[in-house]
Order: C-alpha cells, then structure tokens, then sequence
C-alpha cells in the first residue's frame, strides 16, 4: 500500500456536480492498493499516517499530530498510485490489486482510522472524483507499507 498524504488547510472531493466529502485542516490522503497487501499493511499504514507529526507546535516546530490539532481526514482512492512508469510512456498498472479486494481495503483503512477517533471523509472507490485542496505547507509525504516498491 502506498498513500501521498497532504497537509491541507481545506480539501474536498466532488462526483457529478455534487460534494461527497469535505474537511477542515488535516490530511488528503490519495490511498493506492498494490496487488498482495494485506489486512495488517492496511492497519499500519492508518496508524503511521495518524500518528505522523508534521502540525507545528507552540515554537513552530512539526511536533503536532492530527490527534493533537483535532484534524480531520478526506481518503481518496487512487489504483493511478500503483502505475509504472519506468518504461515507455504508458503506466502500467498489473500491479495494482483487483477491484474487488483493493475496494475492501480502502474501507478497512477508512474504518481503522474512524477506529482511532478520527473523522473520516471519502471518495468513492471507482468513480471520476475531483479533488481540490489547499496544500498547507506545502508538506506532502508518500508512506508506503508492504511488496509495492518498484526498485
């Protein structure tokens, strides 16, 4: 599993004209699903995101979580994450998990984190989704757990 998650100030996501989910300060989180990950990669990676400190503290310092600011969270699906590019001009996306389980994955990683004590906003697995986002930062890191690398 690899996930790019965004510090952002404000982020939501729109399907057909219509807004299916929104947040405050915290984190866009584009979540993609390699082929073989597995339940406990999924837990993890909601654990390390959730516990990432990258708010500042009182000394403007990245010592704060998302449980300490109170943060909100907007998980967008996104099996693109998984593309090869390495050759050609095309990605290539035989790694990415099938539909079927990549859909129950996102859903156990929205629901470990809901487990937390966070709020948890979605996209939907599946659909053409426009995301926007007020990149805060800009801090973006990419955390990945489990056979997803490509090196």
């Amino acid at each position: 599993m690899k996930a790019v998650v965004q510090r952002v100030s404000h982020a939501d996501v729109v399907i057909d004209g219509v807004t299916v989910g929104a947040i405050g300060r915290g984190f866009l989180v584009l979540l993609g699903v390699w082929s073989g990950d597995s339940d406990d990669d999924c837990r993890w990676l909601a654990e390390k995101i959730s516990n990432l400190r990258v708010f500042e503290d009182e000394n403007g310092k990245l010592n704060k979580s998302l449980k300490d600011i109170d943060g909100n969270l907007l998980v967008v699906p996104n099996f693109t994450i998984a593309g090869d590019c390495r050759k050609g001009n095309r990605p290539s996306f035989i790694k990415a998990e099938r539909p079927e389980r990549a859909t129950y994955l996102f859903e156990l990683f929205k629901q470990t984190l809901r487990g937390l004590g966070f709020p948890v906003e979605s996209g939907v697995f599946g659909a053409d989704m426009k995301v926007s986002l007020l990149n805060d930062g800009p801090i973006t890191l990419i955390v990945e757990k489990g056979e997803n690398s490509f090196s």
